[in-house]
């Protein structure tokens, strides 16, 4: 019967999202390939419910592979849990884990039989419901606490609250009344806010899923401090993640923040050129840009200059010397402006339709395929037409002109012929 308390790929990294919550502490095991790896030691890694591990003994020289769900030693009784990790990298997870002595290393029994998975399964199918009741035994009780989880061991002889708690609590009662309701030997577990984040699982504000729920395991306290040398804005609402706390991804790039501000000018240095004197307004630290104002509080005439051009004109106002203007060559600095996505159009990835002109198209004929060059010749003989017709006009116009014209030339020839005759007649001399 093939059988998986956490199922995953043979290295931990799949297309199926190995790094999921249930997977988070899966490690690469890059000497898989190396014959003889799995002889190296007889240490394995074992993972349980809830991202917990634990190393034990192959003292009966077991077979076993990555995916193998095992029978381990537990106090009392045993637990069922997965193989993750064989051969000599188990070495190196345990000096991670901070296990020196031999002694708190347990061995495993046996590979689960059918028998210890029918007992797991029904444990399993118990977990809800205790977790219920247990919340509500606590709140009797007037405990500040919450109960996110509750696992049973393999056989059901054990199961383990995990709580949050913002201050101490005495629970010496609850377990007694939780063995009391439950028949079960009690350990109690307090975990943080992040840590219950992780088990519960989410997205984040980025749109990922959540860090904590992924890959993150070792939780590293977050102070106000990374949020102020990344120059962001100390808002409570935008710094916290869903776990209520300061978001962790908020020292991821604060090193190199750090090192970068080192190469800027301080932020109370006033630059003074020859025109006017310039206060710090803006500060890009990873582009290495800044941006003064003639005026302390408000903007006015900015200007964007680098950190090494601010660096050089306070060394020339120590010196006495005042700059004619911030830009040293007459060059402005172009700053990249941020696009935010949620302001586009949602249709810009999409290609434009090429929008149709019916009238140039049933002018031309393109809205009826193999005519177009039919009527355009048509077109073309219509039009040579008319030409034609518009010349013989004119022709035709000119020659009745030209006729009039003649007509009355040649009657005024003839009045003046007969203005001729009418007139007496000088004697003319021999």
């Amino acid at each position: 019967m093939k059988f998986k308390v956490a199922s995953g790929c043979d290295r931990g990294l799949c297309h199926r999202g190995c790094g999921r919550q249930d997977h988070q502490l899966n490690s690469y095991d890059w000497l898989a390939d190396v014959p003889g790896n799995d002889e190296s030691t007889d240490l394995v890694e074992v993972q349980f419910k809830n991202t917990r591990k634990g190393y034990y003994h192959n003292v009966s020289k077991l077979d076993l592979k990555k995916g193998d769900v095992v029978a381990v030693e537990a106090s009392p009784g045993h637990d069922i849990g997965t193989v993750t990790l064989t051969g000599a990298l188990v070495k190196l997870q345990l000096k991670k884990a901070n296990l020196k002595s031999s002694d708190e290393i347990k061995r495993i029994y046996r590979l689960a039989k059918p028998v210890d998975i029918e007992k797991y399964k029904e444990a399993k199918a118990r977990e809800h419901a205790t977790m219920i009741e247990s919340r509500q035994i606590a709140k009797k009780l007037g405990l500040q606490m919450k109960i996110g989880d509750v696992e049973y061991q393999g056989d059901g002889n054990k199961a383990i609250f995990y709580y949050i708690a913002d201050e101490r609590v005495d629970f010496r009662q609850l377990i007694k009344d939780l063995a009391s309701a439950f028949h079960v030997r009690i350990e109690m577990k307090q975990i943080g806010a992040r840590q219950e984040a992780g088990r519960i699982g989410g997205t984040g504000p980025c749109g990922r899923e959540l860090c904590c729920a992924t890959w993150m395991k070792n939780f590293v306290s977050v102070s106000t401090n990374a949020a102020r040398f990344q120059d962001i804005s100390l808002n409570p609402q935008k710094l916290a993640g869903m776990c209520a706390k300061l978001k962790c991804c908020l020292n991821y790039e604060v090193d190199d923040y750090v090192e970068a501000s080192k190469r800027m000018p301080p932020k109370d240095a006033v630059l003074q050129t020859a025109d006017n004197d310039y206060y710090q307004f803006k500060t890009d630290i990873l582009a290495g840009e800044i941006t003064y104002s003639t005026d302390k509080k408000m903007a006015v005439n900015l200007e964007t200059i680098s950190a090494e051009r601010a660096l050089a004109i306070i060394e020339l106002n120590k010196q006495g010397e005042k700059p004619l203007s911030l830009m040293g060559d007459g060059s402005v600095v172009e700053t990249k402006k941020s696009k935010d996505l949620l302001e586009g159009d949602i249709n810009r990835f999409d290609k434009a339709k090429r929008k149709k002109n019916k009238r140039r198209g049933q002018r031309n004929g393109e809205g009826r395929p193999g005519k177009g060059a039919t009527q355009k010749g048509e077109t073309s003989a219509v039009v040579a037409s008319v030409d034609g017709e518009l010349h013989a006009e004119r022709r035709e116009k000119m020659a009745d002109n030209g006729a009039h014209a003649g007509r009355n030339r040649s009657f005024q020839r003839g009045e003046n012929a007969a203005d001729a005759a009418d007139s007496p007649q000088k004697p003319t001399e021999s």
